[in-house]
């Protein structure tokens, strides 16, 4: 695997300032990632500049499902449905190891918005759109049928209930994975590096931008033939930097998710429901919890930090109690949360209320190349799209020829096991190397989920380590899932191990707190952090571990 760290930063930022790339990508979220590999797939000299951690946005906070666009058949969205559909079994196949086929119960109630006819023939053509696998297509389960599977959901009034296959992912994990691969292939990327200004020839054309980096303040001129902007809810920023945000402008709403222990939440079965004001609602068990969201209101404040209030946990905890009566669950039982903004497109005239789920792509005057919108699920063909324009643009002008997309049967990072059947082979002997190296089959398994092919680094670390582990007074485990992401994923803060390298700060908040000290005592070390930087990055960490669990007064 590819070193990819912060160790050498200054020559990083060095090295992005010196040459002249064909193409600056602005936004290391899912999108700005999927670019990256594309563009550097296809040969071109590709830089990304993240100003927060990667998928520290939108990116990590979503309901971490590869959709199969369930939801666009109400609105007869027949073409998105059948696209987001295909492309999802693509993102399944490129990296099975952080994508995984979740079965979704979708229970009818008396009076509800569903019913017995109306999901089955739904679910029957979105099986056809989508081109689901025979064996993953829709069933339809009676009342008892639904009950039996699934004790905790509502028996009165239940009529029955669909039972259809999403794709259950780790965002930020499928982020990273494909921004490792964009590396492999070439890609300068470089996180805690923003944007301040655009730069622009004597004819008002964009050739490249002014870029900080954000832990030493230094400013770095680096110059592009082409820059897209995929900077997720920050776009319209970056449009105001060009002068070119008109027409098309973002609406942010928020969602937000809360975690519960499966001993007070013991979901076995993913449901996805509705509520009484007609938002739909998804409970999910992962990893011995139960996660439940997401809401869906206009958000106004800073879009870097979100934070759930006593309003969405509430409503979140009401519609818990309407399809689960017999979860007792309050407020004191929420382990954790997280809240998430979506970028969403509204159009200068329209009624407020008309906002678009799709992906757009705006080029401005200056020639910025603005994608906005989109979702998981299409980050690919997202990002094909916009490197087509690319591609397009550097041959018009340069006369330089790039080849088309090469992403659609490229396994991601981590992804190289033949495909989603090859990884069933590949993970029963991992698994059985990580019990030979001392681990517990279960701790094996979740290592080998986490990082896929890259599970051999991951295990070498772990042996070559023993000793420093000890030294440092940190489990052996977690010193050699530190040294992955320092050496190898770009780790500089401790949140960017603890939220998006280990997702533990949702799913494990005691992981956090147990190895929280120890780790940063060793992070600051290695990085060489001042005492300010260690008080800082200590202290944002405190900041997130007390949202997670406490929502802000408003």
């Amino acid at each position: 695997m590819k070193t990819f760290s912060n160790y050498n930063r200054k020559d990083q930022f060095n090295k992005l300032a010196q040459e002249d790339w064909d193409v600056l990508v602005i936004g290391g979220g899912i999108t700005g990632s999927g670019i990256a590999l594309d563009a550097a797939s296809r040969g071109m000299k590709t830089a990304v500049v993240e100003m927060q951690d990667y998928a520290s946005g939108t990116s990590s906070r979503s309901t971490k499902l590869v959709h199969g666009g369930l939801r666009y058949l109400k609105q007869f969205e027949v073409k998105m449905v059948a696209e987001v559909g295909k492309e999802r079994e693509i993102v399944y196949e490129n990296g099975p190891h952080v994508t995984t086929p979740e079965y979704m119960m979708l229970p009818f109630h008396e009076g509800g918005n569903f019913g017995p006819f109306s999901t089955s023939l739904g679910l029957r053509v979105y099986d056809y759109l989508a081109g689901v696998k025979k064996k993953e297509r829709r069933s339809m389960l009676s009342a008892k049928e639904t009950i039996d599977r699934e004790p905790l959901v509502k028996k009165e009034g239940l009529k029955g209930s669909g039972i259809y296959v999403e794709y259950k992912t780790d965002d930020a994990r499928l982020t990273l994975e494909v921004m490792k691969k964009a590396v492999e292939h070439g890609a300068a990327s470089l996180n805690y590096a923003k944007v301040k200004d655009f730069i622009y020839n004597d004819l008002g054309k964009v050739e490249g931008a002014i870029v900080e980096d954000t832990v030493s303040g230094e400013t770095y001129k680096v110059n592009a033939k082409r820059v897209v902007n995929a900077g997720g809810p920050w776009v319209d920023e970056l449009r105001e930097i060009d002068g070119s945000k008109k027409g098309k402008t973002l609406q942010l709403t928020k969602g937000v998710h809360l975690v519960f222990d499966q001993s007070v939440f013991p979901l076995q079965q993913a449901v996805y429901f509705d509520t009484p004001d007609g938002r739909m609602i998804f409970a999910i068990p992962r990893d011995g919890k139960t996660y439940v969201g997401t809401t869906d209101t206009p958000y106004e404040e800073e879009i870097a930090h979100p934070t759930m209030t006593t309003a969405d946990r509430d409503y979140i905890l009401d519609a818990i109690h309407m399809m689960f009566p017999s979860v007792d669950v309050t407020a004191e039982d929420v382990e954790s949360s997280w809240a998430g903004v979506r970028p969403l497109i509204h159009e200068d005239g329209k009624d407020p209320s008309e906002i678009s789920r799709k992906d757009e792509i705006f080029v401005s005057d200056s020639g910025l190349i603005s994608m906005a919108g989109g979702k998981l699920t299409g980050y690919r063909k997202m990002s094909q799209t916009a490197v087509d324009i690319v591609r397009d643009q550097l041959a018009e002008e340069y006369g330089i020829r790039y080849s088309d997309s090469e992403t659609k049967h490229m396994p991601i990072s981590g992804g190289e096991v033949n495909g989603s059947e090859g990884f069933k082979t590949f993970k029963e002997e991992r698994v059985k190397i990580g019990e030979s190296l001392g681990l517990t089959n279960k701790k094996a398994t979740e290592l080998v989920d986490l990082y896929g092919k890259n599970v051999d680094t991951f295990y070498q670390l772990f042996k070559d380590h023993k000793t420093e582990a000890a030294a440092s007074l940190i489990d052996r485990v977690v010193f050699a899932q530190l040294k992955m992401g320092l050496e190898y994923e770009n780790v500089y803060k401790p949140v960017d191990f603890f939220v998006r390298r280990t997702a533990a700060l949702f799913f494990n908040i005691s992981y956090v707190h147990e190895h929280k000290q120890p780790v940063i005592d060793y992070m600051a070390k290695e990085l060489n952090w001042t005492d300010s930087q260690k008080s800082a990055y200590t202290e944002e960490l405190d900041e997130l571990l007390n949202e997670a669990v406490e929502p802000v007064k408003v």
